[in-house]
């Protein structure tokens, strides 16, 4: 939506918090239940690094991308993007700084939910 052009206009009422151990997977999953689905995804890592796969609206399968996010990224989904599936096939152990302080993914995501 235009209105999220502008940094004020984005207030996230709902932050998500998971943690990953170097086992942990995420399958392939929409994010359909919030009220104002206009309102992008911010999604914040920290810790060991995983592959974040990033697919289309329309199923769990192919197309997708595998994108490497570290410890500090910051990805950001909305618009047509806001529906595709997305998960977490793999955490790579060992991969945090070791200034982190944390052993594993912690992943924490905002959300403006209209609740």
């Amino acid at each position: 939506a235009e209105a999220y052009g502008e940094a004020g206009a984005y207030a996230p009422d709902a932050a998500l918090v998971n943690f990953y151990d170097g086992d942990a997977r995420m399958g392939m999953h929409q994010d359909k239940e919030e009220r104002a689905a206009d309102a992008p995804v911010v999604s914040l890592s920290l810790g060991d690094s995983c592959v974040f796969r990033f697919g289309n609206t329309e199923g769990r399968g192919r197309p997708y991308t595998d994108v490497e996010l570290e410890s500090g990224d910051l990805f950001v989904f909305g618009g047509p993007s806001r529906f595709a599936y997305h998960g977490v096939p793999r955490v790579m152990p060992g991969t945090a700084g070791p200034g982190v302080g944390i052993t594993g993914r912690l992943n924490i995501t905002l959300r403006e939910t209209g609740l």
